[in-house]
């Protein structure tokens, strides 16, 4: 039990999110299709409050001692993933944001790309379906290099 726990908890950490969470808990004796599942769910449920309060608690503490720089650098990501997300989609946001939160490449994924939905001011409806859609296709793409990893240590193993 506590290793889908973990698995869980871990698809819900920023950076991580399910990019780390389905490999882990593939490696932790977790079945693939219970750590995808646990993982997409661990990692849709905060983006409905990073969406509608993130922006404003780091505007609240960017001037705090102690928190102030970490709040900082997550404002300037989400400015900057806002920012190349509006260059790159001009009207068609819906898609670059589902793109941007699928295609797992560093500094992607439902976090920074919720964060950057609300600095654009996406409608929070078309948010959350284009961020599900994209943690879905991060599932697949994770899962499958997740299985053919495994499949190949083992492969070299036996």
């Amino acid at each position: 039990m506590k290793k889908y726990i973990f698995t869980f908890l871990l698809s819900m950490v920023p950076i991580l999110e399910l990019r780390g969470g389905i490999p882990l808990g593939v490696g932790m004796g977790v079945k693939w299709y219970h750590a995808v599942i646990i993982c997409m769910i661990g990692n849709m449920i905060p983006v409905p409050f990073i969406y509608l309060f993130a922006r404003k608690i780091l505007e609240w503490g960017k001037d705090k001692p102690g928190i102030g720089k970490f709040f900082t650098w997550c404002l300037e990501k989400g400015h900057k993933g806002g920012e190349k997300l509006n260059e790159k989609a001009g009207k068609g946001i819906f898609w670059a944001l589902l793109l941007f939160v699928g295609i797992p490449l560093p500094g992607t994924g439902a976090w920074t790309g919720t964060l950057a939905a609300s600095f654009l001011e996406v409608d929070f409806k078309k948010t959350i379906l284009a961020v599900t859609l994209g943690v879905i296709l991060a599932a697949i793409i994770i899962t499958i290099a997740t299985i053919l990893g495994f499949g190949a240590f083992a492969a070299v193993k036996g």
